[in-house]
């Protein structure tokens, strides 16, 4: 058992990403993949952390009267934003070098929603870091886009990559919130939702 969470729960991750499967599972929780296709669209008068939980929630809700009363469905969603916008995942590299030229030599945030949907209700809630880029150079943002080709990733760049090591000059919050998953504010929340719902 991990401090704080009863073995009793089963928990489901709608999450492709392997980063998030990583963390959660470093989180010491055991859980199951499942993946619902989803159209991610969200309402146009939503801005910055309102967009991030309305993806995840929906998200979940493609699971609603699909689980058994012991399960815990985790959704996440990451979005970058930036200049009043969001810098969505790239289609191709044109858009890949746009968005970096976007974030370079200046400060976006980057922020997960994060949605537990159980037969006994549910919750959500987000975080955001904030991350300030260096200058990019032209060079240095073609040769990240061809080396790693970041076309899965919000923002068009993984932290834990080398585009982090070199570009990122601070970060104010979760370090992990940036791979995608807040996994102590998680963690946390997660032992409150539990809780509540034993209090029913």
């Amino acid at each position: 058992m991990v401090t704080g969470i009863p073995d009793n729960w089963h928990f489901i991750l709608a999450s492709r990403s392997p980063r998030r499967q990583q963390l959660l599972s470093e989180l010491g929780l055991k859980f199951d993949i499942v993946i619902k296709d989803y159209q991610e669209e969200y309402p146009a008068y939503l801005s910055g952390a309102a967009i991030a939980e309305y993806l995840s929630h929906e998200k979940a809700l493609q699971f609603k009267n699909e689980i058994f009363d012991n399960d815990i469905v985790i959704t996440a969603d990451t979005i970058v934003w930036c200049d009043n916008k969001v810098m969505d995942k790239p289609a191709d590299y044109k858009e890949a070098f746009e968005i970096l030229r976007t974030i370079s030599g200046k400060a976006h945030d980057v922020i997960t929603g994060v949605t537990f949907l159980s037969n006994f209700g549910e919750y959500t809630f987000s975080e955001t870091t904030r991350v300030t880029f260096g200058h990019l150079s032209d060079e240095e943002i073609n040769f990240y886009i061809q080396e790693f080709k970041p076309f899965d990733k919000a923002g068009a760049y993984g932290i834990q990559e080398w585009i982090g090591l070199v570009g990122i000059i601070s970060i104010e919050g979760s370090y992990f919130n940036v791979m995608g998953l807040p996994v102590q504010k998680l963690f946390t929340e997660l032992k409150i939702y539990i809780n509540n719902i034993n209090n029913l």
